[in-house]
């Protein structure tokens, strides 16, 4: 079959070797920032699990790797609700589900992704299921950071963090896979970061870069303004989760490329096609307040899944901003 999962060999190569050995793990935890690939390496790994076709697992093409495909698979439940935290009675639902032999398949797999996102309760609820795994089962957990999970959940889990791809590998596949224009290559898969998935959702999905103009008119704007106004805007974000957390990731990758330009690296900056604003802001500010930001940011992000006073978080980040930059 053609390999969907771009980069990332080596995890691809454990995971099968382990099925070819007999030695699969019963949990496995995959962790990397988003659009890396974890669903994607997580559905084919399921495909695999169950695959009746030829020698090299997943075919692709038997029944089974279809149904896997298309969601229709009795043996495998994949829990993907994005921006949705998994609650208690979707993990005791899943439990029944994973006491019962398989249907169809070899194995009944479960693939539940940001799982950082699942409450206390179901975390403890599916830390059972690690401590005592039906035969027969294999369960698959996303996730951004291993350190966003319980320990206790980690620790019975065979973990693999995925890293951003090369950029010269998102370009050639860009262009190879999707036929891509040669004139928006180069900009994707800066603003991917390496992230593959982030660049194809841009390619398929317009309005990523219409809004993300949006989010850099409006950071000029706050950097520009008053409190009333960067409250005013805190408030806004406090009130819609999913928005809030595309601000803050496309102002961290911002300020993270303020601070490249102030601390003088040579590394290229993500918003290449920002490159004089970037400059024109790095001219104004100290290396303390770029590193200042950046690590705000950080927090605010991560206070996401947390319980943490969003509202408060996102105050606090923009009355912190520094002013008059533009």
């Amino acid at each position: 079959m053609k390999n969907p999962v771009i980069g990332h060999e080596w995890a691809v190569d454990l995971l099968l070797q382990g099925l070819v050995l007999g030695r699969v793990s019963h949990a496995t935890l995959i962790v990397g920032p988003p659009h890396i690939g974890k669903t994607t390496l997580a559905r084919v790994f399921a495909q695999a699990l169950n695959c009746t076709g030829g020698e090299i697992a997943p075919c692709g093409e038997c029944i089974s790797c279809r149904k896997v495909i298309s969601g229709n698979h009795p043996d495998v439940r994949i829990l993907d609700s994005p921006g949705q935290p998994l609650k208690i009675g979707e993990v005791r639902d899943l439990q029944r589900e994973l006491s019962l032999s398989p249907y169809e398949g070899r194995w009944r797999v479960a693939v539940l992704c940001e799982f950082e996102r699942a409450t206390v309760e179901a975390g403890n609820a599916l830390l059972k299921t690690l401590e005592e795994p039906p035969a027969q089962v294999v369960l698959l957990l996303t996730a951004a950071e291993a350190d966003a999970l319980l320990p206790t959940i980690v620790s019975r889990c065979q973990v693999l963090s995925l890293r951003a791809l090369p950029l010269s590998l998102v370009k050639e596949t860009l262009v190879s896979h999707w036929g891509t224009d040669p004139t928006q290559v180069d900009l994707l898969a800066h603003l991917s970061g390496g992230r593959l998935g982030w660049a194809v959702q841009a390619l398929e999905d317009e309005t990523l870069l219409t809004r993300r103009a949006e989010h850099l008119d409006n950071l000029g704007s706050l950097l520009s303004g008053g409190r009333v106004d960067r409250l005013a805007y805190a408030a806004t974000l406090s009130r819609d989760p999913a928005l809030a957390r595309e601000v803050l990731a496309l102002w961290l990758s911002w300020w993270r490329d303020v601070l490249l330009l102030v601390s003088g690296s040579r590394v290229s900056v993500t918003n290449i096609d920002q490159a004089t604003v970037l400059r024109q802001q790095a001219s104004r500010v100290t290396l303390r307040q770029a590193q200042r930001m950046v690590t705000q940011l950080q927090f605010v992000t991560k206070s996401l899944d947390q319980n943490v006073n969003l509202r408060l978080a996102l105050e606090v980040l923009l009355l912190s901003l520094p002013s008059a930059l533009l």
